[in-house]
């Protein structure tokens, strides 16, 4: 679990990369290495949000789904802005 943050239970979904992307790309890094292990996205959310997925069904899915989302976003379009922002 990554207890030091927190999270909105709706990732950003705008074209632009927003402050917190940068705060959460390790995230974003875990939620597709949980993907690409086939791990159960209800274990995901427990290990990476630190929620309880059979308590807060609803809460844990839009948390889940909207941050893989994103993740998957900064696969193709956020990353570039994130090096360009490196190079400033």
């Amino acid at each position: 679990m990554i207890p030091a943050m927190s999270f909105v239970d709706d990732a950003p979904a705008g074209p632009a990369l927003t402050d917190y992307d940068r705060q959460h790309v390790k995230l974003y890094v875990r939620l597709l290495d949980s993907v690409a292990d086939g791990a159960d996205w209800q274990e995901a959310v427990s290990i990476l949000f630190g929620i309880d997925p059979t308590r807060e069904t609803e809460r844990a899915w839009r948390m889940y789904s909207s941050h893989l989302a994103r993740a998957r976003w900064m696969t193709e379009h956020g990353y570039h802005q994130l090096r360009q922002g490196a190079r400033n």
